[in-house]
């Protein structure tokens, strides 16, 4: 029989390594009519903020070559709101359910990992440090090791489950933030968030997006995702989940041989709302291929020599 249980920090153990990007997989109830949720490792549903946020103008997604540009802007209703009610929606859910949390100062964060921390059927949560610091004249926390540090150090303090800390690539040295995030108590890491990047209607010689820029994702970023997993790997101790680009099991399996636990799958949900379920089962199938009886053979198995 396949073990494909892992563990993705302080004991949080999941059915297998399959779970789905925030912002791509809404709260789960909108997948059920294609696939069986209890069949992924996990969900990780969409930003979550102290308070309800309209997201930013329209036009904010554009399709580009090989991946698509998002600038929604988190928009979302705040955490009461799904508290009261989607919580109780989702909470029977036979997966484990992790929420992404985003705010625009450590305040916002704290407040809001406290507040989840109560509800006893979410074993974790995301953080979202590519967030603008409004009081850091808008610098996202997470481009910075003392930034970085700052959020994981407050909410480390005030949440005692499993705390992911998704990193930005848009850094010179993704491991130092890493390290940085680890020092403080994140007890998994997830990357990569999108790639910063921009679209122009040429006819009309303006930006697509109406922020001019916004967060690149799909199978374009995968090279950069893959490469700084399997750098971050090296330097890092807790659990890695990787994301960026992935499509198929194989992909996935990359991810794994670069050094993650587990991976999330985003923009490709948008693209066939079967594609996690068929990366699970193509997992599987790779390892009774290859004679792999417990996934945790394949994780960091690279062989670079």
């Amino acid at each position: 029989m396949l073990q494909t249980q892992v563990n993705i920090g302080r004991g949080l153990m999941i059915k297998n390594p399959v779970m789905t990007a925030s912002g791509t997989f809404g709260y789960g109830t909108e997948y059920t009519d294609f696939i069986d949720l209890a069949r992924l490792g996990g969900i990780v549903v969409k930003g979550t903020t102290l308070h309800h946020r309209e997201g930013n103008p329209y036009p904010r997604m554009a399709e580009t070559p090989s991946g698509m540009l998002n600038a929604v802007g988190l928009q979302n209703k705040g955490v009461d709101y799904f508290i009261e009610h989607i919580y109780p929606t989702i909470s029977n859910y036979d997966t484990a359910v992790i929420v992404n949390v985003s705010g625009s100062q450590v305040e916002d964060y704290i407040t809001t990992a406290e507040r989840l921390n109560a509800l006893p059927h979410i074993p974790a949560i995301e953080l979202n440090i590519s967030c603008p610091n409004v009081k850091e004249g808008g610098m996202a926390f997470g481009v910075t090791c003392a930034g970085a540090s700052s959020v994981v150090r407050a909410v480390r303090a005030v949440y005692d489950k499993t705390l992911i800390v998704k990193l930005s690539p848009n850094v010179t040295d993704i491991t130092e933030i890493a390290r940085a995030v680890e020092a403080e108590g994140a007890d998994a890491i997830s990357m990569i968030n999108t790639l910063l990047g921009m679209a122009i209607d040429a006819e009309k010689r303006r930006p697509v997006l109406s922020t001019i820029t916004g967060g690149l994702s799909g199978p374009a970023v995968k090279p950069v995702a893959l490469r700084m997993v399997w750098q971050t790997a090296q330097v890092v101790n807790v659990p890695i989940i990787g994301m960026g680009g992935i499509a198929t099991a194989t992909d996935a399996i990359e991810f794994l041989l670069a050094g993650a636990t587990a991976i999330e799958v985003g923009t490709y949900n948008f693209v066939d709302p079967t594609a996690t379920i068929q990366i699970v089962e193509g997992i599987e199938n790779y390892m009774l291929r290859h004679g792999f009886s417990n996934i945790s053979e394949l994780i960091g198995a690279l062989n670079t020599k």
